[in-house]
């Protein structure tokens, strides 16, 4: 709760007028508790898990052609009733695990320093924190996501986030409980690290499940704005991710590229993405699994290919 009861003992602390910014902030957040600010994080977190992925669920009912061209995996249709119901276990372990970890993480948000009051930072330097928050959460991101490919983590946890080897965006959240659990912790090491305002923790909260869901949409636009963002995988980058699944050993990132190329994770992909355009299809893909099979020890995962199969694997 802001420590000033009205606009003018606001100005007098701050020793100068307030921004439009920070009197529109001052007008919402003066009589709430900071315990209230950081739980709009529920809320925040429920409108992106409903309603970001729409328009991923209207194109792929419509199934039109020009947008059909866009798709990753063409041949695999997804039913509305399998869009519903990916939606629902989301639903799920929103509300029994993501809803009270929100409730209960309040005093560590406060330990590191996230601030309510004024004045509130330039967009500047929440451009810089925001851009902290994502190479941090990237790293940790890509080691523990590493490592739940071992046997163990994927058949006991990751395997459940790989039902899906066609992502869609209602499935960008999909997971184990303990996997949701786990992957919390770099995503909070940034903030930690670089603890902002409440309004940056926000943003971050937000555009993180933005870029997942976008990342995990099954489409990949030539016009997205991300196409712009140095060392951005998308959606392309982790389809191939989710199409080779269990045996994959590639594509760990979850936002960047830099981890996979500097330890190698990539090399699967890459090797696709070199030989499409110079060898007839079929011919790579017969190439590729020959290649895979004949090494028990690979570490770049399968070929990449348009897929007949069911959305979710058997």
């Amino acid at each position: 709760m802001l420590p000033y009861q009205t606009l003018e003992e606001a100005w007098t602390g701050l020793g100068r007028n307030l921004t439009f910014a920070e009197t529109v902030w001052f007008s919402y957040s003066a009589q709430k508790s900071d315990y209230l600010l950081y739980c709009h994080n529920v809320l925040f977190l429920f409108a992106v898990f409903s309603f970001v992925p729409l328009p991923l669920v209207f194109m792929e009912l419509k199934r039109s052609k020009n947008i059909d061209k866009y798709k990753l995996q063409p041949k695999v249709r997804i039913s509305f009733a399998d869009m519903i119901g990916c939606y629902k276990d989301v639903m799920r372990m929103f509300i029994l695990v993501v809803v009270p970890l929100q409730l209960v993480s309040y005093p560590t948000v406060k330990w590191v320093g996230i601030r309510t009051g004024l004045p509130l930072p330039s967009g500047w330097e929440i451009c810089m924190q925001l851009v902290v928050y994502f190479m941090v959460e990237d790293f940790g991101n890509y080691w523990i996501h590493r490592l739940l490919h071992c046997k163990w983590g994927y058949e006991k946890i990751h395997r459940v986030h790989h039902e899906y080897t066609a992502p869609i965006g209602f499935a960008a959240p999909y997971a184990h409980w303990a996997e949701v659990l786990i992957l919390g912790i770099p995503s909070f090491l940034g903030p930690a690290m670089v603890p902002g305002h409440m309004i940056t923790f926000w943003l971050w909260i937000i555009l993180r499940q933005v870029e997942a869901i976008e990342t995990h949409s099954g489409y990949e636009f030539p016009w997205s704005p991300t196409k712009y963002i140095p060392f951005y995988g998308g959606a392309e980058y982790h389809d191939y991710h989710h199409y080779v699944g269990g045996q994959s050993q590639s594509n760990f990132s979850s936002v960047f590229t830099y981890c996979d190329y500097i330890y190698g994770t990539d090399k699967g992909y890459r090797y696709q993405k070199e030989h499409l355009g110079k060898v007839n299809l079929q011919t790579l893909l017969v190439h590729l699994r020959e290649k895979w099979r004949s090494d028990n020890n690979e570490q770049n995962g399968g070929v990449y290919h348009i897929s007949t199969q069911d959305l979710k694997s058997e």
